[in-house]
């Protein structure tokens, strides 16, 4: 037996500008829930797990010991994808990756960083 990814949890000082961000991000929709507090988002078609964002006083400080690593969907480009990302309130940011890597690092609007891949060999022969 094993687990399952149930929901992310990611602490905000300002919960409804980080709903936001990754409801536009991801495609995701707000969920009502019965805790007034966090705002719980969810897959429009069923995909993903649950992010439950969750009002905290401070900002955040450190990197993240965790990350969401995204891919541009079908029909776009990873340059396209960040370019988006970055429309949306997403920030460049650097943590050390150097510049042989084939993925970009960004940051959403509350310092979380996240990746966005380019999409493998395979992905883009498939179409």
């Amino acid at each position: 037996m094993s687990s399952v990814i149930s929901s992310i949890a990611l602490d905000a000082a300002d919960p409804r500008r980080l709903a936001e961000f990754w409801t536009q991000a991801l495609g995701y929709r707000i969920e009502e829930t019965n805790d007034a507090d966090v705002i719980s988002l969810v897959g429009t078609d069923g995909v993903g797990p649950d992010i439950d964002i969750i009002p905290v006083p401070e900002g955040k400080t450190v990197k993240n010991r965790l990350h969401l690593d995204l891919r541009a969907s079908e029909g776009s480009t990873q340059a396209q994808e960040v370019d988006r990302l970055l429309s949306l309130g997403a920030a460049r940011i650097d943590v050390g990756q150097g510049s042989e890597v084939d993925w970009v690092v960004l940051a959403d609007p509350e310092g979380n960083e996240f990746c966005v891949l380019s999409r493998s060999a395979e992905e883009v022969a498939q179409g």
